[in-house]
């Protein structure tokens, strides 16, 4: 008669050591997640409505925001 433990530990330890696809797909998943989400920042970051200083573009019809003292754009002048 064959020895029960080591009938049923053997095909358990062979099925164990096989892993599959599971770790790799995990993985995959992750970094198009987190890609995914880089790339929607980085498109969407280019349709921001405000200027570096804060001042925002919507404003009365036919006016742009002054951003400058002298109205000039440059704030350093």
């Amino acid at each position: 008669m064959p020895d029960t433990a080591t009938t049923v530990v053997t095909p358990l330890l062979a099925a164990a050591s096989q892993q599959g696809p599971g770790a790799t797909l995990r993985i995959v998943l992750l970094v198009s997640i987190v890609g995914g989400a880089l790339l929607a920042w980085f498109l969407l970051r280019g349709y921001r409505s405000t200027d570096d200083d804060g001042a925002t573009d919507a404003g009365p019809a036919g006016t742009t925001p002054a951003r400058g003292e002298n109205g000039t754009g440059d704030a350093n002048a």
